[in-house]
């Protein structure tokens, strides 16, 4: 009670103290406290045992007071008379009871004793057990008021970090905010811009039809006046005499003396033959006339004898050779090769590879010689297409777009992007004024390459692997076994056909009636169009469709089939037996990915997965 004053009288005095203090003071209780409740009852059992040891001596003395009140009696009794024995036996017997009742209660507090003081031992012990416990739960104390500390700490730290953020994120929200309006703002002004650039289109070309129509009257009416003029001057020139020349005249002769096996005599006149020396020339407006009307005939003229058209152009080939030899073997890209073709008139093969780029190859005796590159894609080609002029390359690639070059100049016209997936498939329409591409994102897209804008969309079901088109139909290959034909005008399937693996590629007969399939199940089908029914089915037993872009084709007039292998060889069919005609080992290394046979029919050339390219013929 004392030390509880005391520290009440130090609490008093230290409330003004800092907080340090009293969370002492409070610790200090709170120890008083436990250590008190946990010793009270072996403080209570300690003062008992006192209170018996204290009993045990207190009857111990009456023992020996008692004993000694009984000898001094017993002396007494004998000293004063012996008279009265019966008196002196029953004391002895009281005594003696009273002996034996004493030693009874002295064994007993012995008892009593030893079981206080083995439980003296046993709380000695708990008061040690406790002592440990107690210094085991201040040591665990401390831990984890450090813990707390380190946890106030980062918890401020991380309440300091969450204030930032929000801070942080609120100034994101007010930026978003504000490019929320932007973006509104400037989505109006482009919706505004295009109505404007559609009007100022429509308007440019009701001002162009409006040209055309005034240059078109302004031609004829020079046409009907440079005719007049002709005619006039015909007129004229019929009503001048023309004299003979005597050279002309032998000459003439000659030629009909030769002719009709007759003679003829040498002073004869010709009228009909004019004088080259003698005669008048004729106008200038005459011949402008002449040149006007021949004009455009001998420009068709000269571009059918174009060096690009020099040979035999696509479809028209009568001599096709089956190839039995590798002419050339070049190494074509860094990487793999994921496409080839051959312009129309056959002068220039064009790869497409892993690298980004479409390299020209001129093929000049037998070998393919590097004429150029055409860059500017983000990614790797997977198919190529020429224009039906052999003016203009259309490539797609893993970049979502298709792009266009000019093979005059190798520069990059057009770019075409809006697909959501790697475009497999780019084609040119038969008016080379539209293309369609089919794409991993499983839609087709119709282009229309003078107004640059995607004119039709149509959603396939499944991705795209490759296409092919005839006048107003579009043949699609897809990833879920299924050949689909499509009406460019509508947006629906006309058709569908379905095989017994993955289509991994398209082609179609010159005469585009029949339909050349190859698919994962490693056959190639030949649909003829008009029934919408597989003619003829191709396969051999080596052969392996390698991926799911491996192309095959045609032959010029139609009657071989050539495709590449997984194990690198290169198949050629006959279409007329429907067996293999031969097959060419050995040269490549890996897996086939595309084969193109050239318009003129003397060449094929084939691409792998690794960089290789080779050229075959027959010699």
């Amino acid at each position: 009670m004392e030390r509880r004053r005391s520290e009440q009288r130090i609490m008093a005095q230290r409330r003004g103290a800092c907080t340090w203090k009293r969370h002492i003071c409070e610790q200090l209780k709170l120890r008083d406290r436990l250590q008190r409740h946990g010793f009270e009852e072996i403080v209570h059992q300690y003062n008992r045992l006192l209170e018996k040891s204290d009993l045990q001596a207190v009857l111990s003395e009456r023992y020996q007071a008692d004993k000694y009140e009984v000898t001094r009696g017993h002396d007494a009794t004998t000293a004063a008379a012996d008279g009265s024995r019966g008196d002196t036996v029953a004391l002895q017997q009281e005594m003696a009871d009273m002996r034996i009742r004493h030693q009874e209660e002295l064994t007993e507090l012995h008892k009593k004793r030893g079981e206080l003081a083995q439980t003296v031992i046993e709380l000695n012990n708990l008061i040690q057990q406790k002592d440990k416990e107690i210094q085991s739960n201040e040591a665990k104390m401390l831990e984890y008021q450090q813990q707390m500390a380190n946890l106030e700490g980062d918890c401020r730290d991380l309440n300091n970090c969450l204030q930032d953020l929000e801070r942080a994120n609120q100034t994101l929200k007010d930026e978003y905010d504000a490019l929320q309006i932007t973006f509104s703002a400037l989505e109006e002004k482009l919706r505004k811009t295009t109505e404007d650039n559609q009007e100022l289109v429509s308007r440019w070309m009701a001002e162009k039809a409006q040209e055309a129509n005034r240059l078109n009257a302004e031609n004829e009416k020079d046409s009907r006046r440079r005719q007049a003029k002709l005619q006039k001057d015909l007129a004229d020139a019929a009503k001048e005499p023309l004299p003979v020349d005597p050279d002309d005249d032998i000459e003439v002769l000659a030629e009909d003396s030769g002719k009709a096996g007759g003679d003829q005599p040498h002073g004869r006149t010709i009228g009909r033959t004019p004088s080259k020396k003698i005669s008048p020339m004729p106008p200038a407006g005459l011949l402008d006339s002449i040149s006007n009307i021949f004009g455009r005939r001998r420009g068709a003229n000269s571009l059918s004898t174009s060096p690009e058209n020099s040979e035999a152009p696509s479809g028209s080939c009568v001599d096709v050779r089956v190839p039995s030899t590798a002419l050339h073997v070049f190494e074509a890209h860094d990487g793999e090769v994921n496409a080839v073709r051959f312009s129309p008139g056959s002068r220039v093969l064009a790869t497409g590879g892993m690298d980004r780029r479409v390299k020209l190859w001129e093929v000049v005796s037998g070998r393919c010689e590097p004429k150029g590159a055409l860059t500017g894609s983000n990614a790797g080609i997977t198919s190529i297409d020429f224009d039906s002029a052999g003016s203009y390359l259309l490539a797609a690639s893993n970049d979502f777009a298709s792009r266009i070059w000019t093979l005059d100049d190798y520069r990059l016209r057009h770019t075409l992007t809006g697909h959501s997936g790697k475009v497999l498939s780019a084609r040119f329409l038969l008016d080379n004024a539209r293309i369609v591409s089919g794409s991993y994102d499983r839609t087709l897209k119709v282009w229309d390459l003078r107004s640059k804008v995607c004119m039709k969309t149509v959603f396939t079901g499944s991705s795209c692997n490759d296409i092919v088109c005839t006048e107003q139909c579009v043949m699609s290959g897809h990833f879920d076994k299924k050949v689909r034909f499509w009406d460019i005008r509508a947006e629906s399937s006309v058709r569908e056909l379905e095989l017994l693996g993955r289509v991994t590629s398209l082609d179609l007969n010159p005469d585009r009636t029949e339909l050349l399939t190859c698919s994962r199940d490693d056959l190639l089908q030949i649909v003829d169009l008009r029934t919408n029914a597989v003619r003829q089915t191709l396969s051999a037993d080596g052969f392996k469709c390698g991926a799911d872009w491996t192309r095959v084709t045609f032959s010029p007039d139609g009657n071989f089939v050539a495709g590449g292998s997984a194990d690198g060889a290169l198949y050629i069919w006959n279409v007329l037996t429907g067996k293999v005609d031969r097959t060419l080992e050995r040269n490549h290394n890996s897996a086939i990915n595309a084969v193109s046979w050239s318009p003129s029919g003397v060449y094929v050339s084939s691409v792998e997965k690794g960089s290789k390219a080779i050229l075959w013929s027959d010699v």
